[in-house]
């Protein structure tokens, strides 16, 4: 009896796991497929199968599929098995929820970076926003928009709960095709002057300016809904997504 091994004392038979800086296959048209989807080369409900994404990009068919499953999770694509897959129309309600959980969240996380800024996050930041300067320059929208999502991803660490992001991140991606669509020289500049106000409110440590900052800089997704909706209606779905 006392030899036996009790079934808590088992060693489970798993070994560490290599992990990789280096993106997969699936990763990079994962990457390619999102970009294209917000730079509008993939327009809403464009048709768009596994097969032909395998052979233009010269991968095999399962990590096109695991990419598949990523997008659609995140709202870029609508797969239907019986009608094939589509890019999906942007729904108006998905970005007013993605508004909300930001603000809610991004609202709490600028206050608390305005306890726990340094000023190593400062010169951090500001580097952020020469690049974002550069890239407004050149009219680089695409980099623009990395670099934003790089600068709210930033102050989301610099308050210590760089995990805030990826939840934002999972629930935005309706309201990246808005910005995107909108994001001519005049609205990067304006971008820029909000981001630039958020950090001088970090800086100072003050709570109720950088909550009003962030607050502004999110809620002009209102206007840009009801401009770009007016021109391409068609793109948009009132349907809950």
């Amino acid at each position: 009896m006392g030899g036996r091994t009790k079934q808590s004392d088992k060693v489970l038979p798993l070994s560490p796991i290599q992990q990789s800086p280096i993106p997969t296959v699936a990763d990079q048209v994962f990457d390619e497929l999102q970009k294209r989807i917000l730079t509008l080369e993939l327009p809403p409900n464009t048709k768009i199968s596994e097969t032909e994404v395998a052979t233009k990009m010269g991968v095999s068919r399962q990590p096109v599929r695991e990419a598949f499953k990523r997008l659609s999770k995140l709202g870029f694509l609508d797969i239907r098995p019986q009608s094939g897959t589509k890019v999906s129309l942007i729904s108006e309600s998905a970005v007013l929820r993605a508004r909300f959980i930001r603000i809610a969240l991004e609202i709490q996380t600028c206050q608390t970076a305005c306890n726990t800024v340094t000023s190593e996050n400062i010169k951090s930041l500001r580097s952020l926003i020469n690049a974002q300067r550069e890239a407004v320059e050149s009219n680089n929208r695409v980099l623009f928009h990395a670099l934003d999502d790089k600068f709210h991803q930033e102050i989301c660490i610099v308050a210590g709960v760089g995990y805030v992001w990826d939840i934002i991140r999972d629930n935005k991606a309706h309201m990246d095709r808005i910005r995107m669509l909108s994001l001519d020289q005049t609205s990067q500049r304006l971008a820029l002057d909000e981001h630039i106000q958020m950090i001088d409110a970090i800086e100072a440590q003050n709570e109720d300016a950088a909550s009003q900052a962030i607050s502004k800089h999110l809620n002009r997704i209102f206007i840009l809904i009801k401009e770009i909706k007016s021109g391409n209606h068609n793109w948009f779905t009132d349907n809950a997504i």
